[in-house]
């Protein structure tokens, strides 16, 4: 079993549920600063999966991991959808305004 390319895509796993946390407590700066470790990761990643191969079994095990992974961004952006429209409100140079 090739436990070097998984222990790679489950630490991708615990970022991504590490960020689903911060985003619901609010907390970006974090959810930014994990998605950095994200991107170190994958590009690690990436450079180990050149020289290594998974398994049926251990291919199996990756594409669940994957199917989480992408469960927490799916959930992550739907928490960020609001931030980001105030954002662009900001940006725009429109405050909100309460009625």
């Amino acid at each position: 079993m090739n436990t070097q390319l998984l222990s790679y895509y489950e630490a991708i796993e615990q970022a991504s549920a590490d960020m689903l946390m911060a985003a619901r407590c609010g907390n970006w700066d974090e959810v930014v600063k994990l998605e950095g470790a994200c991107v170190l990761l994958i590009s690690q990643l990436k450079h180990a999966a050149t020289q290594q191969h998974l398994g049926n079994e251990e291919a199996q095990l990756k594409t669940r991991i994957m199917q989480r992974i992408l469960l927490n961004d799916a959930e992550i952006r739907h928490l960020a959808e609001p931030w980001l429209d105030d954002l662009d409100q900001v940006l725009a140079g429109r405050s909100k305004t309460v009625h």
